[in-house]
């Protein structure tokens, strides 16, 4: 049995009783035609289930209908982006868009011809090749948060308040006194530079001496054992510590535990960066939720509001955090 042949354009035209322009233009939203006439045609349209081409619709504007979702290299594996990813997903469907992931790559002139109407740009990497790349394209580019590029000028920006959320952090850390270090990403990224100036800030205006371990955005549990251990050394003691990376926190309460010190009994541990996994550990981490899917959606929809002209460029949105408090930071006793 054959399959029933699609309704098209021109069986919406005859059925009426107006030509296959009139037809697209009512649908589409374009031209000037009377209420009455574009009320009629889309009834007609929806009685004998037309449903748009979408390729010959993209054609018609010069649009691909795909757009693309660029990550820093080595980050795909963990939660945050996964995460992100899926939001992204989500919201690029909900504006009838494919979602294209493109791979960090150390050769960017060799990369393959990208056919894309945007790209989102998660975390922007100082340096990254790949950023000329991309920006080379002539697309609206949205970033999640600040690209640190001098002279660096995006179609929109979604980002997180990190100053406010690392001194919202530092401030329930601090309750039960003592020094509180920081193990952090460099300044390649906004989020490792804003994070680690909050802190020497809260550490200025706090009369206390500002412990910052460096530690890769994509660390290993070395690094973090490394950061650990140089930490605990510190004169006058550590009573807290906070990992930035995510992933980072349950390395750095297994490396507490291999110094001789348990968490939370004397020693408080936090990550800056949330995920279901720390909800589930023995000893459940305190964080700070920034909302990866909802960054992610924010971020997909901002751009697909830009390609349509919902959105004027120069666009920036901030994403509200939220500090998960759990046991690994309750009162030591």
């Amino acid at each position: 049995m054959n399959a029933p042949r699609p309704i098209t354009l021109q069986d919406v035209a005859r059925a009426a009783g107006v030509s296959t322009t009139t037809v697209s233009d009512a649908l589409s939203g374009r031209g000037r035609l009377p209420a009455a006439t574009r009320e009629r045609v889309a009834a007609v349209a929806r009685d004998l289930g037309y449903v748009a081409n979408r390729s010959a619709r993209n054609l018609r504007r010069g649009r691909t209908g795909a757009i693309g979702l660029y990550f820093p290299g080595r980050t795909i594996g963990l939660e945050y982006y996964m995460h992100l990813a899926i939001g992204a997903a989500e919201e690029a469907l909900a504006h009838d868009l494919a979602l294209t992931l493109i791979p960090a790559t150390k050769d960017p002139g060799r990369a393959p011809s990208l056919h894309l109407d945007g790209v989102v740009v998660s975390d922007p990497v100082l340096g990254d090749p790949m950023l000329e790349t991309l920006t080379g394209l002539r697309v609206p580019i949205v970033t999640c948060e600040r690209d640190l590029t001098p002279g660096a000028r995006h179609a929109g920006r979604v980002e997180s308040d990190h100053a406010a959320a690392t001194r919202t952090l530092l401030g329930h850390l601090s309750r039960h006194g003592g020094q509180i270090a920081m193990l952090c990403p460099g300044e390649e990224t906004a989020f490792g530079l804003d994070i680690r100036t909050a802190y020497q800030g809260w550490c200025a205006e706090t009369g206390r001496t500002p412990l910052v371990y460096d530690v890769p955005l994509v660390c290993e549990p070395q690094d973090v054992s490394r950061a650990v251990a140089e930490a605990l050394r510190a004169p006058g003691g550590v009573e807290a510590i906070v990992s930035v990376p995510d992933g980072g926190a349950n390395s750095a309460v297994q490396a507490a535990f291999q110094q001789g010190r348990h968490v939370p009994g004397d020693l408080r541990v936090a990550s800056y960066v949330d995920s279901p996994s720390l909800r589930g550990l023995a000893t459940p981490i305190t964080a700070i939720d920034i909302a990866p899917r909802e960054m992610g959606r924010r971020a997909a929809r901002m751009l697909a509001d830009l390609l349509t002209g919902a959105v004027a460029p120069g666009a920036v949105e901030v994403l509200p955090t939220r500090l998960m408090v759990r046991a690994s930071t309750s009162p030591a006793g």
